[in-house]
Formats: structure tokens, C-alpha cells, sequence
């Protein structure tokens, strides 16, 4: 499947989309790849770009006071990635945007995109997409951090992306489960 495909099939099923319609705006979508530990975005820069995941996988993640990485999202295949604060606002990015495999993406300028958020119904269901995951991503991230175990959080991000385990290395799954390496190995023996 070619990456336009993908996006159109993402796009369809939020709302119905035909191919004379895609055709319209797909142009602005420009396919990027990075090898395995680039950057998207580092953090102090602003983010110009709103991406769409076609193969591979990023995360966003900050570093603490401490000097350590704190994994808030992962964005795999068929799924949007952004700072969003950053491309909304204009300010400097808290978070980098790094490639945890080698990765293919869609990427839309935030010119273009927020000029089809007001054009496009398509764009702006999808914009209302990514606002309502993002909403909710964040809510269920506070909410698991105070009421659930750590193994509990573990079976939930399990459930959410399957192969999680498989596919990245295991210090970056204890970063985004609050946890550390010792423990997530320690976890995954009692799955």
C-alpha cells in the first residue's frame, strides 16, 4: 500500500472520502524517513509539522531536571504524532520526537494543515480526531498514574499496542510506564 493509500484509508474511516476528494489536498502530505534514533523534533525547536505514521514508530519524550527521559507518547503505525502545544502556539518544544525504528511518516506543514482544518471536512475531522486522543490519552495517563499498579499499567499499554514488547527496547516501555528497567523485567515475568 502506498503512503497516500494508508492515509486515505485512516481518513475514511472517520468519515466518508472519496478518491476526487483526497486528490484535492493529499499533495500536502510530503512522505519524510528517518533512520532509527533520528529526530523529528527536538525539543527548544518549534514544531512546524503535523505527522501520520505510515511504518516504524516515534516517541515524545522530555528530559527531567535529573537528566532522565520521560516517555509520554508513543505513535505507531496509522496513528498522529505531534507536539501539539508547540504547533499550536508557536512556542519552543519541551519534547523531542524520536524515531524508535526506522520510520516512514506523512508530514503536513502547520500552514497547510490548519488551512485545510478550515477548508477540508475531511481535515477537520481529522483535527477533531487528534484533539478528542489527545484529550483522552492524557486523561487515562493522569488517571492510571494515580490508581493503577504498575502491572496493571503494563497490561493496559499491552492492550493498547500489542507487540509493544516486541518492538522497542525495553528502557523506553519502563520510561512511559514510570518504572525501571529492573522493574518492567520484573513485571513482564508475572504477565
Amino acid at each position: 500500500m502506498r503512503p497516500h493509500d494508508q492515509l486515505l484509508a485512516y481518513i475514511r474511516v472517520l468519515i466518508p472520502t472519496s478518491q476526487e476528494e483526497f486528490d484535492q489536498f493529499k499533495d500536502r502530505f510530503e512522505v519524510q524517513r528517518l533512520k532509527r534514533n533520528e529526530y523529528l523534533l527536538r525539543a527548544g525547536e518549534v514544531c512546524q509539522f503535523n505527522y501520520f505514521v505510515i511504518q516504524g514508530s516515534f516517541r515524545m519524550y522530555h528530559i527531567n531536571t535529573d537528566g532522565q527521559e520521560l516517555t509520554r507518547y508513543f505513535a505507531f503505525e496509522n496513528k498522529f504524532g505531534t507536539n501539539l502545544t508547540s504547533l499550536i502556539e508557536g512556542s519552543p518544544s519541551q519534547e523531542n520526537l524520536q524515531a524508535m525504528e526506522p520510520l516512514e511518516v506523512l508530514r503536513i506543514s502547520k500552514t497547510d494543515f490548519f488551512q485545510l482544518v478550515e477548508s477540508v471536512p475531511q481535515i477537520n475531522k481529522i483535527y477533531l480526531n487528534i484533539l478528542q486522543n489527545a484529550y483522552i490519552t492524557s486523561q487515562k495517563r493522569i488517571y492510571d498514574l494515580q490508581g493503577m499498579s504498575a502491572l496493571e499499567r503494563l497490561k493496559w499499554l499491552l492492550s493498547q499496542n500489542p507487540g509493544i514488547l516486541n518492538r522497542l527496547p525495553s528502557r523506553l516501555i519502563a520510561s512511559y510506564l514510570g518504572v525501571t528497567p529492573f522493574t518492567l523485567s520484573r513485571l513482564k515475568a508475572d504477565l
